[in-house]
């Protein structure tokens, strides 16, 4: 295809030139324009083989041409290029038929190898799906960064399929923002979205939650009672913190995923079940299968299509449009208009993050709305990244003096306050109660060096109720030598 023409629209000299000595040089005949009439008159009357365009264009938006192009030639391939580099451009450039969306600035070696692949593959017309019902003003996912750049590519190419999808990444990284996002600009749009956190389910109770029961069928089943899998009929289930999930109902997933149907609990008639499933999880579940605590089978089930989303120290670039996003939500709530100078934004992107976005959101609005200066500057935020924050109205002050019983008072009126007038989701009492444990056995385990019989000593436990306790809350054991 080294004689294939290749037309490109772009109102950027300098992009023009550099594309056509780069495609020059490999043999490509290359015919450059700087407006979008004269690409539509080309492509109209036949000619190329390839286009490479900006979106906004002088005298039109290219998302209003693509469309007119398509149908006059449908088998012909156009890599779209923009620098508004947000996830609806990328998802509405893939709804119109591009081949290929590619952020500004792109990378020179990766355009050329899109341009062979594309020269090298009959293009197949593809269906225009309705436009997806957003608009720029409610992006879903906020960040131009190259790393956020990657992830809308990724998920323009996912919008449109039913394809299983695992999302990773740390807490606070916007999990399950990614999953409805999916949801929302894809084919089931429209249909229900239904969220499950597997880490919020008493492990008793996570089948009957995802599967639903029937009447009777274990003590203080009432009704019978519908499952997630059936509220999320034709839709989305979101399984988030699937890492958190008991091996016996992943036992029973599988079996959905395989043959596409499931039973209630207490009940024996197959339902058939239409859902598109997207798991994410904080763990890493290769080193869960490694120790027996996830299944290996499940695991390549739910992996068909890996997305890493990165943490905040990994795409800083992002901070002030993430703090200008939230300083807006606040204000929309009634908080008065601020902002952050220069140099409070470099102590924003020189933090750590170790909550990643959500930790973020809660320092913006949190200055937002006890501050009543206009501009935020750095000493206010420094103050709120260095200095510790007591919680007003428990009247407790974690100092040396703190017991245990206090520790544990504060932490959870911060936690019953967190969620305002609502309540905590079902299952408190097995999370306080596994919270607690995890760390407990932990510092057991390490002060006796890795002995799980001198720990179950320690602990007043039986040694096999510790290693269940071990196993079941995926906790390491790092063995030292023998005490003397």
């Amino acid at each position: 295809m080294q004689s294939s023409t290749i037309l490109i629209a772009d109102d950027d000299a300098g992009i023009r030139t550099v594309l056509n000595h780069a495609l020059a040089r490999l043999g490509y005949r290359v015919r450059a324009t700087s407006n979008a009439a004269t690409l539509w008159r080309w492509t109209s009357e036949g000619e190329g083989d390839l286009v490479i365009t900006d979106v906004v264009m002088p005298d039109e938006n290219v998302f209003d041409l693509l469309p007119r192009i398509k149908r006059a030639r449908p088998n012909l391939p156009i890599i779209v290029m923009s620098a508004q580099n947000t996830l609806l451009t990328a998802v509405k450039a893939t709804e119109l038929g591009a081949y290929e969306y590619m952020p500004k600035p792109f990378d020179l070696n990766g355009l050329t190898s899109i341009v062979a692949r594309a020269l090298s593959t009959t293009a197949r017309p593809k269906a225009t799906p309705e436009p997806a019902p957003a608009s720029p003003e409610k992006m879903p996912l906020i960040g131009r960064s190259p790393a956020m750049q990657e992830i809308y590519r990724v998920l323009a190419r996912l919008m449109m399929t039913d394809l299983t999808v695992m999302i990773s990444g740390e807490s606070g990284t916007g999990k399950e923002f990614v999953a409805r996002a999916l949801h929302d600009y894809g084919k089931r749009r429209g249909q229900p979205f239904v969220a499950v956190n597997m880490a919020a389910i008493p492990r008793d109770l996570i089948e009957s939650e995802l599967f639903g029961h029937e009447k009777g069928s274990f003590t203080g089943a009432n009704a019978r009672t519908q499952g997630r899998f059936a509220q999320a009929a034709g839709g989305t289930l979101f399984l988030d913190e699937i890492g958190d999930m008991p091996l016996e109902a992943q036992t029973r997933l599988l079996r959905v995923l395989q043959e596409g149907e499931y039973s209630m609990v207490g009940g024996r008639t197959p339902i058939k079940t239409d859902v598109r499933i997207i798991a994410a999880t904080n763990r890493d579940l290769r080193q869960l299968i490694a120790q027996g605590l996830f299944r290996e089978d499940l695991f390549f089930r739910l992996n068909v299509v890996p997305l890493r989303l990165p943490p905040l120290r990994e795409r800083v670039d992002d901070i002030p449009d993430l703090v200008r996003h939230f300083l807006a939500q606040s204000e929309a709530l009634g908080a008065p208009r601020k902002g952050f100078d220069a140099s409070a934004m470099e102590l924003l992107k020189a933090h750590r993050w170790s909550g990643n976005v959500r930790e973020l959101e809660n320092l913006v609005k949190r200055v937002a709305a006890l501050y009543s200066d206009d501009v935020i500057d750095a000493g206010i935020v420094a103050a709120e990244l260095t200095e510790p924050r007591f919680e007003a109205g428990a009247g407790i002050g974690a100092d040396d003096d703190e017991t245990l019983a206090q520790a544990i008072e504060r932490h959870l009126d911060s936690h019953f306050r967190s969620f305002g007038e609502n309540l905590p989701p079902p299952g408190l009492y097995d999370r306080i109660l596994r919270e607690m444990e995890r760390p407990l056995l932990g510092l057991a385990l390490t002060a006796t060096r890795g002995n799980q019989i001198r720990a179950a000593q320690l602990l007043g436990l039986n040694r096999n109720t510790l290693r269940k306790k071990i196993r079941d809350l995926s906790i390491e054991v790092v063995r030292s030598p023998k005490l003397s």
